[in-house]
């Protein structure tokens, strides 16, 4: 019995010692775990900073977007000038008067594979209005479309088709007589030849096959352009030249256009002469200073009276003062607020 008990005794003292120690076998096994789980982080960090270290000293290469390209441009600039007279017992004399000058140059112009296409209009017009007279005076007027078509043949020389329109917007006078008006004249032409180019700068237009219409809508006016009294339109064919030559000088831009014409079918040796020059430099962002001039040259307006030795006018059969053709000269100078949309910034 008493073995038995000393059996049973021991029994206990055994599983109450096992589950007493189980708790720091337990701890002692996740230390270890715990210790060897740091020491397999620290060597993940090691290899992740080689990485990074090899990593910067790679080089970037910058990836850069391709620039889709520009096949059309456009742009406008505007041009408004004003100024103003009054004059209140002014012993030298002079009228009051008021003056305004606009003017708009816009441009379309295409350029794709050798082809290019360019487009331009102008419009223009000036008036003084006398407080001593009735009525006003314009100083400017001018509808001016042209537009050109080349594809490239060789370096810098195009097959080329060029077009212009001309005209006025107001009825001009000349002392009390009416000497101009909307479509009377109106110019025409179309030309087919090459075109010379350098750069932006200079371009030279030759057209050997050029068609040109004169066009008159007021009956009493024809005579004065060189068509018949019942000729609305009259037709020429010959030769054009047109040079354009664009350039900057400091803070002014200085532009040129010559057209020479000459007709096959009438008096081919008298040259038709358009020279079109103008002068711009911005003052200030919106303020710009502009002198532009016209020179015109043309053998069927006949618009100065012929005077004999005496200084008499000449006159016909009729008895009508004989006209004779002239040199045409205008000059704009203007101070004027300007702005520009588009590409023409």
């Amino acid at each position: 019995m008493q073995e038995h008990i000393n059996m049973s005794n021991l029994l206990k003292i055994t599983v109450l010692a096992f589950f007493c120690l189980l708790p720091f076998t337990s701890y002692s096994q996740i230390i270890t775990q715990s210790d060897k789980h740091k020491k397999e982080v620290d060597a993940s960090q090691e290899l992740c900073i080689a990485i990074v270290d090899k990593l910067e000293k790679v080089p970037v290469v910058e990836y850069t977007a391709p620039v889709k390209p520009k096949y059309w441009t456009k742009g406008t600039t505007t041009q408004i000038g004003f100024s103003q007279v009054s004059l209140t017992q002014w012993a030298a004399g002079g009228n009051g008067s008021v003056a305004l000058n606009t003017y708009l140059n816009s441009f379309v112009n295409y350029k794709k594979n050798g082809m290019i296409w360019e487009n331009r209009l102008q419009l223009g017009y000036g008036f003084i209005q006398s407080f001593t007279e009735n009525g006003y005076k314009k100083s400017d007027d001018k509808i001016i479309l042209d537009s050109k078509w080349g594809y490239e043949a060789i370096k810098n020389l195009y097959l080329s088709a060029v077009a212009n329109f001309n005209t006025q917007f107001a009825p001009g006078y000349k002392n009390s007589d009416i000497v101009s008006r909307f479509f009377a004249p109106a110019y025409f032409t179309l030309g087919l030849g090459i075109d010379y180019k350098s750069g932006n700068w200079l371009s030279i237009n030759m057209a050997p096959l050029t068609g040109k219409l004169v066009m008159v809508k007021d009956p009493a006016l024809r005579s004065l352009y060189g068509n018949r009294e019942d000729q609305f339109t009259k037709a020429e064919f010959g030769a054009q030249v047109k040079i354009d030559n664009k350039f900057n000088i400091r803070k002014f831009s200085m532009g040129s256009t010559l057209t020479l014409f000459s007709d096959y079918l009438d008096k081919p040796q008298n040259l038709v002469v358009n020279w079109d020059v103008s002068l711009s430099g911005k003052l200030s962002k919106y303020i710009s200073l502009t002198v532009r001039t016209n020179l015109i040259y043309d053998d069927d307006i006949k618009f100065i009276e012929k005077l004999d030795s005496a200084g008499n006018p000449v006159l016909d059969s009729d008895g009508k003062a004989i006209k004779i053709p002239g040199v045409q000269f205008k000059e704009v100078v203007s101070l004027s607020f300007s702005y520009s949309f588009g590409d023409a910034k």
